[in-house]
């Protein structure tokens, strides 16, 4: 999370939810209290301010209602934790030690992972876990860019449709990552590092060994760039519904949506051919039947000539070997993987 995001508080015990002003005077929790600490699970607004005293890039954490929100209990150390790739949050424990608290991804683990740890510090997190977007709001069924970029250093990325018509799979050969805080250590275990003991992979799928690469260039439109050209600009940043896709094809090169459909798309119109996305699932689906079209049968490569295909599903099923390299993915690495009910994909 960049420096000028809210950040969420540290999970509170019960045993340190008191002000100290009620430990010194001994008085017990009220009925208000105990209803106050009930869910002391739920996230915090807080703001960031700079603390006199403590070394630059550490901030100290204050509620935006300038209510103390209790003291925090020693934490782990993070000292292993490089400070200029890792922003920080500090805090002071009763003690008076300083407490050193890592910024955290809003991502949700998966049902079914083991789920993060939720202690203070570097520890709040657990590694290498599979996680659903978005990082903030209802949790959906995409798994997170990361995750993705993992998969697809297995598989490819051309998809299970497109490996009836290839020898074999199409894969990165770098990801290069714009200026932002940055661990190379981080990125090598999202990307490959959780998936280099998969073995027994069918001819042409392996564990890709892709360079990971930054970049001193700023995207122009991240939401860091955008803040610094409005920093004297009232209100705050939300992020666009919008997106503008782009393909290397002559007939309609971009894509541009609002919220998953295309833009100007009314209500009235939802349901209707026009309001599909050009890379939705049917549609890459109708390029894919289009593109076998041009194709006499008797040239078609033996896993759609086998069988008599009909859905979606059952072409995706078809591609055998992309499914079997799947399937060693997921029973070694990805067990918790989350699929979409095949219902889903039952269109023709």
């Amino acid at each position: 999370m960049l420096e000028f995001e809210d950040q969420p508080c540290c999970p509170v015990s019960r045993r340190w939810a008191n002000k100290p002003s009620e430990e010194a005077s001994g008085n017990p929790e009220t009925p208000e209290d105990e209803k106050k600490y009930e869910d002391l699970g739920s996230p915090v607004t807080k703001k960031m301010r700079l603390e006199p005293g403590i070394p630059d890039g550490v901030a100290h954490c204050q509620s935006l209602d300038n209510q103390e929100s209790g003291p925090v209990p020693p934490t782990v150390s993070s000292s292993h934790v490089p400070t200029q790739e890792l922003a920080t949050v500090a805090r002071r424990a009763p003690s008076g030690a300083k407490v050193v608290d890592v910024y955290r991804t809003g991502a949700k683990c998966v049902p079914g992972e083991a789920g993060d740890s939720g202690k203070p510090g570097a520890a709040y997190h657990q590694v290498g876990l599979l996680r659903v977007k978005p990082g903030r709001g209802d949790r959906t069924c995409s798994m997170s860019c990361s995750d993705k970029l993992a998969r697809w250093n297995v598989l490819g990325c051309q998809g299970a449709l497109l490996m009836h018509l290839l020898e074999e799979p199409v894969y990165l050969s770098a990801v290069v990552i714009g200026r932002c805080p940055y661990s190379q250590e981080a990125m090598r275990r999202a990307l490959t590092g959780r998936c280099q003991n998969v073995s027994a992979l069918p001819k042409g799928f392996g564990v890709q060994e892709v360079t990971i690469q930054q970049s001193g260039l700023l995207f122009e439109q991240s939401r860091g760039a955008v803040q610094a050209k409005r920093a004297d600009s009232p209100g705050r940043l939300v992020p666009c519904g919008a997106a503008i896709s782009w393909s290397a094809v002559p007939e309609q090169p971009l894509d541009v949506t609002a919220n998953g459909f295309p833009q100007g798309t009314t209500r009235k119109a939802i349901r209707c051919l026009q309001a599909r996305s050009q890379i939705s699932k049917v549609e890459l689906f109708r390029s894919f039947q289009k593109l076998l079209s041009s194709i006499s049968e008797d040239k078609w490569p033996d896993s759609l000539r086998a069988q008599k295909l009909e859905t979606y599903h059952e072409y995706k099923e078809a591609a055998s070997t992309y499914q079997e390299a799947w399937s060693a993915l997921r029973k070694q690495a990805f067990g918790s993987w989350i699929r979409n009910p095949p219902d889903y994909h039952q269109f023709k």
